[in-house]
């Protein structure tokens, strides 16, 4: 029998471990990250179980936003991420199927140092993508 202790800070539980008629405490919020390849799995029926489990747990989906890495030109192999064109009526689009976060990534060469060029595609493209998500 599992000790009450293990299911409070356990953030995984496995199913061996729940006890029938025990409360199963949750985190304060759960958040769920979806790829942008699929969005309508962002869509859950109103009514639904999804829907209901949605609520209950206080999951907040969101979305990958960028459109996966590319390499910059004149840097010694560094990549920078794509995806800042038509981002805003993408973002409006998730949202309205659900969507409350975004997630943008950006990636910087360490084994040989970030050339000036990678760092400042980096920091440019990151400030673009923040200023399109708040709107």
């Amino acid at each position: 029998m599992a000790s009450a202790s293990l299911l409070k800070s356990s953030p995984v539980l496995d199913k061996s471990e729940f006890v029938k008629g025990q409360t199963l405490r949750l985190p304060s919020a759960s958040i769920v990250r979806c790829r942008s390849t699929a969005p309508s799995s962002l869509t859950v029926r109103a009514g639904s179980y999804a829907d209901e489990l949605v609520k209950t747990a206080k999951i907040v989906p969101g979305i990958k936003v960028d459109k996966g890495l590319v390499p910059l030109a004149g840097s010694n192999d560094e990549s920078w991420c794509q995806g800042l064109d038509g981002l805003a009526s993408r973002s409006a689009a998730y949202y309205q199927q659900g969507a409350r976060f975004a997630k943008w990534r950006t990636v910087v060469s360490i084994p040989n140092g970030p050339s000036a060029l990678a760092v400042k595609e980096a920091a440019w493209g990151l400030a673009r993508y923040a200023a399109i998500s708040q709107v």
